[in-house]
């Protein structure tokens, strides 16, 4: 049967080596890798995998030793920094910490309006940009007339987090690459956060990729699953192929790792030190 879906991001023989000689790491291993308009897609793995690595090269954050990267059916072209920030006006990334999300010496005002600007919009009325503030920061239940003179630290991480959701609710980006997102939050701010995502890729039709060691969190949220491990994709398929029926011992060894409140734990694999 023939995939119906529209291909929006692929990665060909993505590969990423740091430093030379005996210090070589080789953290990204010839991926192959497609994200299709509107899904949900998880990269799972365990710290070290590459799972990071591979979102900033698809992010364009940290170049390629191989491989290339399509966006829209076209090869990615990001040699310049106007490239960069046109690329960056499709795609967006929310990641783990908030604290280090932001300039420090930058407003929370000068935050949104960057984004208004990078939409095009810098000539709009200032009653205008208020206005597309203030319905951002309430998309995500904050209050902007609250906000407004304030820097991100003076926010808690959740707050932080859910002004992160505000900036691509104004941006409006094709893909949202979301790296642990939720990770250094509490577990009511968490299901907040998720729901806001999940609220944004419905109402704009945005690609979301999770960035997660969490397999319980990938099966909840994703239609798609990538498992990641020593820098490959070493599964891959429909959240229920992956997670319900698993064909890789690394891939069941992840699942085993859930704790299941109805089950006794097993703690044989659990290293002691004396």
């Amino acid at each position: 049967m023939t995939d119906k879906r529209k291909e929006i991001l692929r990665g060909e023989g993505l590969t990423k080596v740091f430093g030379f000689g005996r210090q070589r790491t080789l953290a990204v291993d010839r991926v192959d890798i497609s994200f299709y308009e509107g899904e949900v897609a998880s990269i799972v793995g365990e710290s070290g995998s590459g799972k990071t690595t591979l979102a900033k090269m698809l992010l364009g954050l940290i170049g390629l030793t191989e491989g290339e990267v399509y966006f829209q059916g076209e090869k990615r072209d990001i040699r310049t920094h106007k490239m960069k920030r046109e690329y960056w006006k499709n795609i967006q990334a929310i990641f783990q910490d908030p604290y280090s999300s932001y300039n420090i010496f930058n407003k929370i005002d000068a935050v949104l309006l960057d984004c208004i600007r990078m939409r095009g919009g810098g000539k709009l009325p200032g009653e205008k940009k208020v206005e597309m503030m203030g319905e951002a920061c309430s998309f995500v239940n904050l209050k902007f007339e609250e906000l407004t003179n304030k820097y991100p630290f003076e926010l808690s991480g959740g707050q932080m987090q859910r002004l992160m959701i505000a900036r691509i609710f104004l941006l409006k980006p094709k893909i949202l690459v979301a790296d642990e997102p939720t990770s250094m939050i509490d577990a009511c701010s968490r299901a907040t956060i998720l729901d806001f995502l999940m609220q944004l890729r419905d109402e704009i039709g945005m690609t979301v990729i999770f960035i997660t060691h969490d397999i319980g969190l990938a099966y909840y949220v994703s239609d798609s699953v990538y498992i990641m491990e020593h820098g490959r994709i070493v599964e891959s398929g429909s959240a229920d192929e992956v997670i319900l029926n698993p064909t890789e011992v690394y891939t069941q060894r992840l699942l085993n790792d859930v704790p299941k409140i109805y089950e006794e734990w097993d703690l044989s694999t659990v290293e002691y030190s004396s």
